[in-house]
């Protein structure tokens, strides 16, 4: 039981844990459940009350990367009875379709809203042998002793204050991070030159489905998601110069801009199942995910572009390599503990770097709203045509390879493809709807 005491006439409450995560959404609950499992004893602090609670302005794809993640958190079976699709990704280019390769080495992503992914990991983080889940709780301070964070301070929605001591604090509450802000953790910031709506419909599935589509206009981008129960979830990211058709009518403006898509899917024979949700502001904002006694994961490490759909999968992922990474040190009783930490912290620290620093520079530069530079057509133009090229494509829109691999092998194929096209005369201009697999 937690010591407790008045202080300035408020309750206050001690506890001791092997560690504390701020935020129950993917990041902070699958960081819970992999420590947990692994013998620590973890407090998961989340600020709503309602185990229910579920973010509400996300795509909600989770990209194949993740999947080996999710399985391992015995995941994938409930979210598929809970609905989920599973789903690769095709694209529009004006030089036509990228679509899925009819074999591939990457397995699909997977889709599932929200409303019922959020309580589903929730519940199951706050059934896991080790974890206290504390709704209704936000940190306001983090406790610190010879420079290195130990704990945080929270109030509760009762009016109470409680103090959770560990020798590791996980910051997992997301874009906008408090527990980022409170450490005053180095913060890189790219500004962000387009902006974002969408809703669910029911109605006539997407041609494609269950896959997802992406249109991408250059620099316009819009998306259509097939989810569970039946629905679709439509989004669209223009530059900014569209803002004021959609203070008009947001609602309006999505139906109308999806409606008038090359190959538009049918959001005109569907129904609207809630308002339309937005985001004007986006920018990318990256934190060090590491300090003394501190790590943070998910969006509040890094929270990016979401055009291309990383940042669920990301969460996931970033939890797994935290967890990987200070767990044996979280479990010596000893005095090697903090020793061992800070060495799980760099290990952290360096995987977090290896997988996520060069797809971010990429993200970067397209995310201000510019247009497909001459090597990213190089490479859409030959991934429609070219099954190998395709394949090469996959694996890196889905994260399952990084960028240098892909350019690597991508560049010089891509190359010997518009060579070819071009000797051949047919490498100009719009040529279709040319697929390397089905539709």
């Amino acid at each position: 039981m937690p010591d407790s005491a008045h202080v300035n006439g408020i309750l206050s409450s001690a506890s001791d844990y092997d560690v504390v995560v701020v935020g129950a959404s993917l990041a902070g609950c699958a960081s819970a459940i992999m420590l947990g499992r692994e013998g620590a004893r973890v407090a998961l602090v989340e600020q709503r009350a309602d185990i229910g609670a579920y973010k509400r302005i996300c795509t909600h794809y989770i990209q194949s990367s993740a999947i080996a993640t999710i399985e391992r958190l015995d995941l994938l079976e409930p979210m598929v009875a809970a609905g989920a699709v599973r789903s690769r990704a095709r694209m529009w280019t004006r030089w036509g379709w990228i679509a899925p390769p009819l074999e591939s080495s990457v397995p699909s992503g997977i889709n599932l809203r929200r409303e019922r992914l959020d309580p589903l990991i929730r519940k199951t983080a706050g059934e896991t042998d080790g974890v206290d889940l504390m709704l209704g709780h936000t940190v306001d301070e983090l406790l610190s002793e010879h420079g290195r964070v130990c704990g945080v301070r929270a109030l509760g929605s009762d009016g109470h204050t409680v103090e959770l001591r560990a020798p590791l604090v996980i910051g997992a509450d997301g874009r906008g991070s408090r527990v980022a802000e409170l450490s005053g953790a180095r913060t890189k910031t790219v500004p962000h030159g387009r902006f974002a709506y969408g809703g669910y419909f029911e109605g006539p599935s997407p041609a494609g489905a269950p896959d997802a589509s992406l249109w991408l206009l250059d620099p316009h981008m819009a998306a259509a998601f097939p989810t569970d129960s039946g629905m679709t979830f439509y989004a669209v990211m223009p530059t900014k110069d569209r803002l004021p058709e959609f203070r008009r009518d947001r609602t309006k403006a999505l139906t109308d801009f999806i409606a008038e898509l090359p190959d538009a899917p049918p959001i005109l024979a569907s129904r609207l199942v809630e308002p339309v949700q937005g985001k004007l502001e986006m920018p990318n904002v990256a934190h060090a995910p590491t300090a003394p006694g501190l790590a943070l994961v998910g969006d509040a490490a890094l929270a990016i572009d979401p055009l291309w759909g990383v940042g669920c999968g990301w969460a996931f992922q970033s939890a797994e390599w935290l967890a990987d990474s200070v767990a044996p040190a979280l479990m010596a009783r000893d005095g090697s503990r903090a020793r061992r930490l800070e060495r799980g912290l760099a290990r952290y620290r360096r995987r977090h770097a290896r997988g996520l620093r060069l797809h971010a520079a990429m993200i970067y530069g397209y995310s201000s709203g510019r247009q497909l530079n001459p090597g990213e057509k190089l490479l859409f133009f030959a991934a429609g045509r070219d099954e190998r090229m395709a394949r090469t494509f996959e694996a890196f829109g889905t994260r399952n390879i990084g960028p240098v691999r892909m350019l690597a092998s991508g560049v010089p194929r891509a190359m010997v493809v518009n060579a070819r096209y071009k000797l051949t005369g047919r490498g100009g201009g719009h040529s279709g709807a040319v697929q390397t697999g089905p539709a």
